[in-house]
């Protein structure tokens, strides 16, 4: 069933409720949090303009990071009040709370075309427990809702379903915002119609958080690439010796499913048939979690199907590029998800960025649709500043994946139908 859309609301005047996705990288310098990545904030924009043409008191909500019910000032939401009015042009208020009488003083003397940030949701542990008080609360300002946070439709949160609820249950309308909407026809209609050949790209490090993915696309994909460190799983299933590659040798039963329903239903299936391997050595160095840090020494070309005891695979090799890219010029339709190596670090990027430029090179030269599905592929083509050449890329992380498996996600049922 269709959702409503923002466009089919009549939002003048109204006090519309908008759960955003502002869950940004920040970073400390000279005493100040700075905002790394705005990349998410601008992809509201559209959202947001379209309301306060359209005369809304536009109520902002968002979560930012991990705080644990608690107030962390490193997580507050003040640096994006300040940073979206800077990209919107015009005043954003913002209230240091997100319930209560503050925001609801606020929040009554809103004229058309005003917007208000609240302060971090998460500061409350009441938000990703749902709790049917603490929505209430949230609600009180509430006349119409708009979800336009696909990174955090996956979860049933009182921000992202409670309040929808409760706003439906009293008569107003629950709509998606243009970035939801976007995300939904990308991920959800263009791939149940997609344009054959349909190439799928599936990187990252466990098979287990993708083999519900892998198995749906089965149905639907022409090839399915396996890159990253879940095809060393795959390998290990195969009988091959994977080193110290990061592996799990307790889903090789899911592996040889995947296989086997690939070669059942004609579908193409590759797996890399060289890597970039290194030499795993543990310093006395600490990351930020008091773990001590692996240097990769040593890295090398590996044509051989083994990898070695002391070595670990940490990219795809340039044979599995060419490989890869070959298939990925034949697409009419490709769909990217997790990167094929250790791409953070440069030396480890090359199949990566072999990858992205495959996939533009598909998306320009042969009009094919190209979806990049969240996460780490968006950071990976963005690093090799291609994200502006592919046809869309998905805010949603956790969120995408589910979506593509099938599932039905919380803050998409929670909208109204058409």
């Amino acid at each position: 069933m269709a959702k409503l859309n923002l466009k089919d609301l009549n939002v003048t005047g109204k006090r519309v409720f908008v759960r955003v996705d502002f869950n940004v990288p920040l970073e400390e310098k000279d005493g100040q949090m700075v905002i790394t990545d705005e990349t998410r904030i601008k992809e509201t924009l559209p959202t947001l303009r379209l309301l306060i043409e359209r005369g809304a008191k536009t109520i902002l909500t968002a979560h930012l990071g991990r705080p644990k019910g608690q107030r962390e000032a490193t997580m507050s939401l003040r640096p994006v009040a300040a940073r979206l009015a800077d990209l919107l042009g015009r005043p954003v208020a913002f209230v240091d709370d997100c319930i209560g009488e503050k925001v609801e003083q606020t929040a009554g003397a809103l004229q058309n075309g005003d917007v208000l940030l609240l302060e971090n949701v998460r500061y409350y542990n009441e938000e990703e427990k749902n709790d049917p008080a603490f929505a209430a609360k949230l609600a009180k300002v509430a006349e119409l809702y708009v979800n336009d946070a696909f990174g955090a439709a996956h979860r049933a949160h009182a921000s992202t379903e409670g309040v929808a609820r409760l706003v439906a249950a009293r008569g107003g309308q629950c709509a998606a915002g243009l970035l939801m909407e976007r995300e939904l026809k990308f991920l959800g209609d263009e791939l149940d119609k997609a344009p054959r050949p349909f190439v799928v790209i599936l990187g990252g490090a466990k098979v287990s958080d993708k083999i519900k993915v892998i198995d749906r696309l089965l149905e639907k994909a022409d090839t399915i690439i396996i890159g990253g460190a879940m095809a060393y799983t795959f390998k290990l299933a195969q009988g091959f010796k994977v080193g110290q590659s990061l592996v799990e040798p307790d889903k090789t039963d899911l592996a040889l499913a995947a296989l086997a329903k690939a070669k059942q239903r004609g579908v193409q299936f590759l797996l890399p048939i060289d890597n970039t391997v290194a030499t795993p050595v543990v310093t006395d160095k600490l990351n930020k979690k008091g773990k001590k840090i692996i240097d990769l020494n040593n890295p090398r070309t590996n044509a051989e199907p083994n990898i070695t005891d002391s070595e670990e695979g940490v990219d795809i090799g340039p044979a599995s590029a060419a490989l890869f890219a070959k298939a990925i010029s034949t697409a009419k339709t490709v769909l990217w998800n997790g990167p094929m190596g250790i791409f953070e670090d440069k030396r480890f990027a090359t199949g990566t960025n072999a990858v992205a430029q495959a996939v533009v090179d598909a998306t320009q030269k042969n009009g094919a649709v190209s979806i990049i599905g969240g996460g780490d592929s968006v950071k990976a083509i963005n690093k090799a500043g291609l994200g502006s050449k592919v046809t869309f890329m998905s805010t949603g992380g956790g969120a995408s994946l589910e979506f593509l498996e099938g599932a039905e996600l919380p803050g998409v049922a929670a909208l109204s139908d058409k």
